[in-house]
């Protein structure tokens, strides 16, 4: 049985002053082949640097990629656009906009 990937598009909805943007920076608009709307979260969230890759707290197997801002509703949305020119066919990937990897900012406190 084949998994039938989608395309969608994570569009920034929040307004640039929204404090849900106080621990994780608007990255624009992505697009991902992915098998659901929740999954094109996980694929584009999964592209960002995690603490478990780098030498700094919380290292000990605590991910960060839960906190991304691709998996808070409140920042970004998740439309469907197979028709968007992309092929339906291949990996779950990031297949345009730019994911940064310096995403990792400290909580303030």
């Amino acid at each position: 049985m084949t998994l039938r990937l989608h395309i969608y598009r994570l569009i920034p909805t929040a307004a640039t002053d929204d404090p849900n943007w106080g621990n994780a920076p608007n990255q624009g608009e992505v697009v991902v082949r992915a098998l659901t709307p929740g999954d094109a979260r996980v694929v584009a969230a999964a592209a960002e640097l995690d603490f478990t890759e780098i030498d700094a707290l919380p290292a000990d197997g605590n991910s960060t990629t839960s906190d991304s801002a691709f998996r808070n509703e409140r920042l970004y949305s998740v439309v469907q656009d197979d028709a968007c020119g992309h092929a339906l066919h291949g990996p779950r990937a990031v297949l345009d906009g730019t994911v940064r990897v310096d995403t990792i900012r400290p909580t303030q406190i």
